[in-house]
């Protein structure tokens, strides 16, 4: 897709965790930061109000806001979008561009904005942001989807913080979030069902966060150069149906781990090369 070269002043709307990373991102790549807008009450004028004066803008809530901004980009949570669309739907929405943040949702969440004038377009990094830590945008895929001139300007947005854009079709984007959701959100609960194995075994759950490191970086290290197939390890690679069979005898004593260990377990007998496949299958059903 052809981009567009220029660097427009961007308004946020939102101060959570994706708009401290986006936010001071998008300032260092060289747009203008216009405001921060956010909602109002003592926290989000708080939040607010800390990111607008990291990025040299200023923080103003959603009655107060005067879009001057060429593209406004709503960092809220999905269940929020359209509802600030419309808050903020009064204003002079003509030749400007409205983005949205949600993997989960399409661009037609900002509808009434695009009613007003505006080309709207969702742009989602694949990225996670929690309280606490900033991820870099350096190498990360921003799926879009929308309408042509918001796409486009996303894309140069995103080629500007130096990420990856990629164009998503609209029927696509919730297998996309799920996958997303794989990737991080049920990982770690994956990790955290881990710990309470861990506990089973005598270990705490600091210790075992501790210890489970080495591990779980040679995994990711080898699932990134090798790929899944050739990174499975394990009682399941080998066929040890008996050494399953200990396993999910012991995590009786944790009922929820025992049915993620059985649901993993499943889905490696069909993705991975597991072997003694029919025994093991056998096995996880009874």
């Amino acid at each position: 897709m052809a981009v567009a070269r220029n660097k427009p002043e961007i308004a946020i709307v939102g101060a959570g965790s994706l708009a401290s990373a986006l936010a001071p991102a998008l300032k260092k790549a060289g747009n203008t930061i216009a405001g921060i807008i956010v909602r109002d009450s003592v926290a989000s004028l708080r939040d607010g109000k800390r990111l607008a004066a990291s990025v040299g803008a200023e923080c103003v809530t959603v009655a107060r806001a005067d879009i001057t901004a060429q593209v406004v980009w709503f960092c809220v949570p999905d269940r929020e979008i359209a509802r600030a669309a419309q808050s903020l739907a009064q204003a002079n929405w003509k030749g400007r561009v409205a983005l949205h943040a949600s993997g989960a949702l399409l661009s037609n969440e900002l509808g009434v904005l695009r009613k007003r004038g505006a080309s709207v377009a969702s742009a989602h990094p694949l990225m996670t942001f929690v309280r606490g830590s900033r991820p870099s945008l350096v190498g990360v895929p921003f799926a879009i989807e929308g309408d042509a001139v918001a796409m486009r300007t996303a894309y140069a947005i995103v080629l500007a913080l130096r990420g990856k854009p990629w164009t998503i079709r609209a029927a696509d984007k919730a297998a996309y979030h799920a996958w997303g959701t794989f990737a991080s959100p049920l990982l770690i609960a994956l990790l955290a069902a881990t710990e309470g194995v861990a506990k089973t075994a005598g270990v705490n759950q600091k210790t075992a966060r501790e210890k489970m490191l080495p591990i779980l970086a040679q995994t990711l290290a080898n699932y990134a150069t090798l790929g899944a197939s050739e990174a499975f390890s394990g009682p399941l690679v080998r066929g040890d149906v008996e050494t399953v069979r200990v396993h999910l005898r012991t995590l009786r004593r944790v009922p929820a781990a025992r049915a993620t260990y059985l649901a993993l377990a499943h889905a490696a007998t069909e993705c991975l090369p597991a072997k003694n496949r029919r025994e093991m299958r056998r096995l996880l059903k009874d």
